[in-house]
């Protein structure tokens, strides 16, 4: 009974204990280094691990005694956690591995094109478009098209635009704003794929494809911001200019060289 005691995890002192406590229930830590011909100390030890193990219980006594968790119950609770983390390990180490995130680079007109246009018509849940008024005309036909097939498409434009969408979020542009030399744009379809990317004459047109988490996070956030920040506008407009000047440039000021 030694070898398969060993086999569910108990050292040979700790099988050799289990096995004198189910011949003799309830003795102390003395009696039981008795009948294995151990030392005490080594005993002890070997006890405490049997019971942090769950193998063998306490009653408190003068001097304490020990009992052994029969058998029977013994095998029912390691088969119910062997069962448990038979379950556990199927599930996480038979799925399928989870593919690394895609970084795709699209570079021209045609082919900034042809990809906002997939993208677009892949889209199956929702589309969060933030883009200049310039570039916006060249995806509004496929946005409507899938607002049409039940997409929820919210855009956010830079300059006033005039368009069918149900939801279109506006900022009126500055004149820091006609500073720019590239326009930029992203698309977020579906929470989970990203393009980004940027027209304008005088850069080469060019975007990044990707479902990267820390990009779709950071779109994620830049959304929210959009919506409390227009929100907060509508509302409290005067308030915010009397407090933070035109186009909050009170705040702004201080590290108008790090937006540079």
């Amino acid at each position: 009974m030694i070898e398969e005691l060993r086999s569910i995890g108990l050292s040979d002192l700790e099988a050799r204990i289990y096995l004198a406590l189910l011949e003799e229930p309830e003795i102390s830590g003395y009696e039981v280094a008795k009948r294995v011909s151990v030392s005490r100390t080594n005993v002890y030890a070997a006890l405490r691990a049997l019971t942090d193990k769950g193998v063998c219980r306490t009653i408190e006594a003068e001097p304490v005694l020990y009992d052994a968790v029969p058998i029977a119950q013994l095998i029912r609770t390691m088969k119910t956690r062997f069962d448990q983390t038979s379950r556990l390990l199927l599930q996480e180490l038979d799925a399928p591995p989870k593919k690394a995130a895609s970084f795709y680079s699209w570079k021209g007109e045609q082919a900034l094109r042809q990809a906002m246009e997939r993208m677009i018509a892949n889209s199956e849940r929702s589309m969060i478009v933030d883009v200049w008024s310039e570039d916006f005309q060249a995806m509004e036909e496929a946005l409507l098209d899938a607002e049409g097939r039940g997409v929820r498409v919210i855009v956010i434009t830079i300059g006033e635009v005039q368009t069918p969408l149900k939801e279109v979020i506006t900022h009126l542009r500055s004149a820091d704003w006609e500073e720019h030399i590239s326009r930029k744009f992203s698309i977020l379809a579906d929470g989970k794929a990203a393009l980004i990317g940027s027209f304008g004459k005088t850069v080469k047109l060019s975007a990044l494809e990707t479902d990267h988490p820390a990009i779709i996070e950071l779109l994620k956030n830049g959304f929210y911001h959009d919506l409390i920040g227009e929100r907060i506008e509508r509302d409290f407009g005067a308030a915010l200019k009397e407090n933070y000047g035109k186009d909050y440039e009170k705040i702004i000021a201080s590290y108008r060289e790090l937006l540079t």
